[in-house]
């Protein structure tokens, strides 16, 4: 009998078996599985019904899940974070390569400006201006 991983309602009737008292050896010769597998099935699935396995695993594949999200939500947090802290513009940068806040608030009158028509302090990039940029 060829078992795959996934099939958990093959698993657990094999455990029961074992549970009833036939020899381990004897059943692992009999599903063509090693004992490894045996004990690893064993140590998952033991003592569990055909519904509870199949609750566990989709319990485990929504954590998964879960987890997947909470990853690219981290990763997008620390993206803006270090778009945040930069400058949008380093010393030498031309005006087509300066952000777009930079160009929308080009030369306020309230600054002093540089031979180069740049504020003296270079702006940092909003929250939203990156929302805006992303979109």
């Amino acid at each position: 009998m060829f078992i795959t991983r996934e099939d958990d309602e093959q698993i657990i009737p094999i455990l029961k078996e074992a549970e009833a008292g036939l020899p381990v050896k004897e059943l692992c010769r009999k599903y063509n599985i090693s004992d490894v597998t045996f004990y690893t099935w064993r140590k998952k699935y033991g003592g569990l019904e055909v519904s509870e396995a199949r609750r566990l695993k989709a319990l485990e594949e929504e954590n998964a899940r879960l987890k997947k999200l909470l990853a690219e939500s981290m990763l997008d947090t620390e993206a803006l974070k270090a778009a945040l802290n930069r400058k949008c513009w380093p010393s030498g940068t031309s005006a087509r390569r300066c952000a777009p806040c930079c160009r929308r608030r080009r030369y306020p009158s309230a600054k002093p400006v540089h031979s180069s028509g740049y504020p003296a302090q270079p702006c940092v990039i909003s929250l939203s201006v990156l929302q805006k940029i992303a979109s």
